[in-house]
């Protein structure tokens, strides 16, 4: 009896909404009477107008402030080197009073054009000559988060080794350091000893920053307040450095053995040889970029995609369109904080599997794989 009138009870709310939903459409009402009717349909056919490619495009890029709440921003510094000397200066200097943008007159007439610094004359035109003179060293949202992350890497891991100095290798860890203890040792056991062998000591500190420097971006990432927002391993010149130390690194350890599967494949027929030597080649410069692309695309994709869902707010523009929404972006958000987790694991792990291959020695055949038999015994 009490499931039959809950039933009925849902039944009714789910009609009462729906017939709500129809008569408000969504947010408009209908307007009655000639010339009045049509200045109140170009108002709502201005209000109606949501970019919703705009809007995800300036959240996920840089910028030269960061935004706080409403119109509050925190200006950052702007550096500016061009051919008629050096200039430092505000970002606020690019905003009027009603936050819009606006020219900042010196070496040349500086305007913020989609979040980067272009030269504009006077009637506002973008000169690319001019901007192309201009090398820009801003302190920009994504520095000031690499920053922040650097500051927390720095706390992180002398407070660590402080509490280790203090309380001895053999002592049970306590506080932050029983936290941290785990982590260190996943990346010790599963990552770099299994892929590099008894020499993975010597890459330890490269792992163990690339993996807390990713991950800790990550999630700061995901952080919709000051400190957090900004979206650094979603841009492309942050994994591009990322990958190329990796690749300076793995080339700069590779030793006999891993040129000569390069540029001369032992065990083959000549003509083989020759035939395989540029595409193993080509597959040292491979390798980098792979793990450019997939740490930029999965960051990237995920926060499209959790802006795509609160955009349908509005899009719709209706406080009903929140119950799908909001749902979605909350599951999409603890999915996301696996992924920055795995995007860090991820890249950790096949830098030091190339680096394992870089500096793997000769073994004769019907020996087992040396990285095991390594990560065993050390």
């Amino acid at each position: 009896m009490v499931a039959k009138r809950l039933k009925s009870l849902l039944v009714a709310v789910f009609s009462l909404g729906m017939l709500f939903l129809s008569n408000a459409s969504f947010g408009q009402e209908p307007t009655h009477g000639g010339e009045e009717n049509h200045q109140t349909t170009g108002a709502h056919s201005e209000e109606e107008k949501f970019d919703i490619t705009k809007t995800i495009l300036e959240h996920i890029s840089d910028d030269h402030s960061w935004h706080l709440w409403g119109h509050t921003s925190i200006p950052l510094p702007v550096i500016l080197y061009s051919d008629k000397g050096i200039e430092f200066f505000s970002s606020s200097n690019l905003m009027d009073e009603h936050h819009a943008p606006q020219a900042y007159q010196g070496n040349y007439l500086y305007k913020s054009v989609e979040g980067k610094i272009k030269v504009v004359n006077e009637q506002g035109v973008i000169d690319e000559a001019a901007t192309a003179k201009v090398w820009d060293f801003s302190i920009t949202k994504n520095v000031a988060s690499l920053l922040l992350t650097v500051v927390l890497l720095l706390i992180i891991f002398l407070s660590v080794a402080k509490a280790y100095k203090h309380n001895g290798v053999k002592t049970a860890p306590k506080g932050f350091q029983s936290f941290m203890e785990p982590i260190i040792l996943f990346v010790r056991d599963e990552v770099a000893k299994p892929n590099i062998g008894h020499n993975y000591a010597r890459y330890m500190p490269f792992l163990l920053t690339i993996f807390f420097l990713i991950w800790i971006n990550n999630i700061l990432g995901l952080v919709p307040f000051f400190p957090g927002g900004a979206n650094v391993s979603g841009n492309i010149a942050f994994t591009m450095t990322l990958a190329l130390i990796t690749f300076l690194i793995v080339n700069v350890s590779g030793n006999k053995n891993y040129w000569q599967h390069i540029f001369w494949m032992p065990g083959m027929p000549v003509g083989m040889k020759i035939f395989l030597a540029p595409i193993e080649l080509l597959g040292v410069f491979i390798k980098p970029m792979s793990l450019m692309i997939r740490l930029f695309a999965n960051i990237t994709a995920g926060h499209i995609l959790v802006l795509t869902l609160i955009c349908l707010i509005f899009v719709f523009k209706s406080i009903y369109a929140s119950a799908l929404s909001v749902p979605f972006t909350l599951f999409i958000g603890l999915i996301e904080l696996l992924v920055a987790f795995l995007q860090a694991y991820i890249f950790t792990m096949l830098s030091a599997m190339y680096i394992g291959m870089a500096i793997e020695e000769h073994h004769h055949h019907g020996d087992t794989d040396p990285h095991w038999n390594e990560g065993e015994t050390a």
